[in-house]
């Protein structure tokens, strides 16, 4: 999850590298191909015809019953605050359990906060993301229902720097020049991931277990095995794996998701900032058309990493960031590493003795999340995921093999993750003014793709490690920087936040992406669709070749014109910037909304919204005016306080992140990032200039660093949160 408006250097990994400019390969195709050529059938997918109303999902073996939704949001809405604190309703208490640093093991020390510690191997890791909770029943087997106890699965993005050091690691705030010590790096290297923590309540209070046998820590030196169309792939040899087929580590690791069969799902964001290319590399691959990916993916010769990871010794652990052709092949150095990240990544939260797979079928790029629709018995495993930069895409798989409902229970879910990930068909989603959509195949089975003079595509493993330059050449639609997709369980739309997009201009306007203002922040001008919106797609079945899709909602300050910004007429009480995380409870129905903003920060921290969505078409169209052109779209239905208001104000500096709950909707766990991260490296021994102290400030954990770290908010009455 990153942003446009804060420091450079907090957020090295705020990717623009979409050159494509895709109107006029959308022009081209239009005169070269028919639609039937685009839309390829070969997952026995539907015709592309026009929809009705919402999702039609009624008639089919499901796992689990419909929603029983909320009809209110039974909370007085928080006002906007810049207090460095978290603020929740009246009648709620928010306690922070799991923060940077704490211990996963009886034998690991507390946290001291100082910069001194070690051990992060077997301690929570740093910027926490997306949670996923995995119920344990009372005699600590996998539960479905059991609410007291369970494992949250989290990622660990990344860490707060600045000039290279994760500063409030060390000491005196690490070493800002390369190259870096490699005890330094080493920290680094442990802070980055996923955990996995058991939690329980007696009934009054939530507490993690740190001696549970089930925590677990992954980093970027754990074991990884290729999955799908990838593995054994020459773009994955490296030094460590001469046959491709292995890898080490997951990075930058953003959202996440749960699959049907019960397991962890992790997407690795931008990671590509981790890497470094000599200036000269270029020239030493010749006439390689990884060239021409390594730029796609952001990584040019010459540009700096963003730790200098790759400056540690001589030691796989540094050079393995060195991403430049060196070696004599492939097999004698890492200039493939790279391209062993970008998956989407999965793990069994409850079995830590089998290694996590990069499930390449799925695609490479900064995916944010993997959001599953309902799964019905003898028809394909469906997910959607986003692309998280400026001017990049949406996607979808579906699974070759169909769903068997007796998978809800494996024996062994990482096998059946094998199943239904490894083999498929990827799409990418092209909008259409007129509000439908289709999804465009990315396969050699796609003439487009195996036809391909932008980019020279051999087999499928290719498509799924240059998935952007696929994307590319058929045509997708670029949008505002998709994150989180969520599915609504009541109907089964499909719902993306679109961040922002400074690069998002009045010329580029197009009816998905129809918004390009300037705003003001503290005097100064901030251009482009600054504040981000919502899309929401619906589709007769989640394995359709087609979809119509609208607005749902347009992100603005209260008081921004009605007729070109505030086109959902948000008010004091659910005004909010730059949606980012996005998740349906399960429980309720209510769809929650966090945000990463740095476009209103002087009227607000950052904040989570709990929002009641209607369907697709529910509102109308609009006509938005940019100089001589229009563009229209298609909007949801306006909000108001009883549709959508503000649940959460998080502390200063702080991105709210990932969300979950127990089955009985009765405590949601809440990850807030990077608290205080505008706070200057010079200024890491003095408190009084931190930014932030959370939640030290709160009465959590020694000293006064701000830490990353998991909160749980329960209803003072022991009722469902949000009603």
């Amino acid at each position: 999850m990153t942003h446009d408006n804060t420091r450079l250097n907090a957020h090295f990994n705020n990717e623009d590298s979409n050159t494509s400019g895709n109107p006029v390969f959308d022009s081209v195709l239009q005169a070269r191909l028919s639609r039937r050529g685009l839309l390829r059938g070969g997952v026995g997918m539907a015709s592309a015809t026009a929809l009705g109303g919402a999702a039609a999902l009624s008639g089919c073996a499901t796992t689990g019953g419909p929603v029983a939704p909320v009809n209110t949001l039974g909370f007085t809405p928080v006002a906007k605050t810049l207090a460095d604190q978290v603020t929740v309703p009246p009648g709620y208490t928010a306690r922070t359990i799991y923060a940077l640093g704490d211990p996963l093991s009886a034998s690991t020390p507390a946290y001291k906060n100082d910069g001194s510690d070690n051990g992060y191997g077997d301690r929570a890791g740093d910027h926490h993301d997306g949670i996923e909770w995995f119920g344990l029943d009372a005699t600590g087997r996998p539960s479905d229902s059991f609410a007291s106890r369970g494992l949250l699965a989290m990622n660990h993005e990344a860490t707060t720097d600045e000039k290279l050091s994760s500063f409030f690691l060390h000491a005196n705030g690490g070493t800002s020049t390369l190259p870096r010590p490699a005890a330094e790096i080493d920290k680094e290297l442990m802070i980055h991931g996923i955990s996995v923590v058991e939690v329980q309540t007696d009934g009054k209070a939530w507490a993690t277990q740190n001696a549970s046998a089930f925590n677990r820590r992954i980093t970027t030196m754990t074991p990884v095995l290729i999955h799908g169309p990838a593995r054994g792939s020459e773009h994955l040899v490296t030094r460590h794996s001469t046959d491709g087929t292995a890898a080490r580590g997951t990075l930058n690791n953003c959202g996440t998701g749960r699959t049907p069969w019960g397991t962890f799902i992790s997407g690795e964001e931008n990671w590509f900032g981790y890497f470094f290319r000599d200036a000269k590399d270029d020239d030493a691959r010749k006439k390689d058309k990884q060239v021409q990916a390594l730029n796609r993916y952001g990584r040019k010769a010459g540009a700096a990493s963003r730790h200098g990871w790759e400056s540690g010794g001589a030691s796989d652990s540094y050079t393995r960031w060195n991403n430049s052709a060196i070696g004599a092949s492939a097999k004698d150095d890492f200039r493939n590493e790279m391209n062993t990240f970008g998956y989407i990544v999965e793990i069994d939260p409850y079995d830590k003795t089998q290694a996590l797979r990069k499930r390449t079928a799925l695609g490479r790029m900064g995916h944010e999340n993997a959001t599953f629709a309902r799964v019905s018995a003898g028809q394909p495993v469906v997910a959607y995921m986003g692309d998280d930069s400026r001017g990049e895409y949406i996607y979808k798989f579906v699974s070759d093999a169909k769903w068997d409902p007796a998978d809800a229970k494996p024996a062994n879910r990482l096998a059946a993750g094998d199943k239904y990930l490894d083999k498929g068909t990827l799409f990418v989603a092209r909008f259409k003014d007129d509000g439908s959509g289709e999804w465009l195949e990315l396969s050699m089975n796609n003439p487009v793709i195996a036809g391909s003079s932008y980019f020279e595509f051999k087999n499928n493993a290719e498509v799924a490690i240059f998935t952007r330059l696929a994307a590319d050449a058929v045509g997708a639609t670029r949008m505002d920087r998709p994150e989180w997709g969520g599915v609504n369980p009541k109907n089964g739309e499909v719902y993306f936040t679109l961040t922002n997009n400074s690069n998002r201009t009045p010329a580029t306007t197009d009816a998905a992406n129809p918004r390009a203002y300037t705003d003001m922040k503290a005097g100064k001008e901030q251009k482009g669709n600054v504040n981000g919106h919502i899309v929401r797609l619906a589709e007769k079945a989640p394995h359709d070749a087609a979809f119509l899709w609208d607005i749902y909602l347009f992100a603005a300050e209260a008081g921004a014109d009605k007729a070109q910004i505030n086109l959902s007429n948000l008010s004091d009480e659910n005004d909010l910037s730059s949606p980012d995380g996005l998740v349906f409870s399960k429980a309720t129905g209510i769809c929650w909304i966090e945000t990463d903003d740095g476009a209103y920060t002087d009227q607000t921290n950052c904040m989570l919204l709990a929002a009641l969505p209607g369907q697709r078409g529910d509102g109308g169209s609009k006509t938005l005016k940019h100089g001589d052109r229009s563009v229209t779209t298609h909007v949801g239905k306006a909000q108001t306080p009883a549709t959508l208001k503000r649940f959460l104000v998080g502390p200063k500096g702080a991105e709210i992140t990932g969300i979950t709950e127990t089955p009985d909707g009765r405590a949601i766990f809440v990850n807030i990032q990077h608290a205080g991260e505008n706070t200057k490296m010079a200024d890491v021994n003095d408190p009084a200039k931190y930014e932030s102290q959370w939640p030290a400030s709160a009465g959590y954990g020694a000293g006064k660093r701000p830490r990353s770290a998991t909160i749980v908010i329960t209803k003072n009455d022991g009722g469902v949160v949000g009603t």
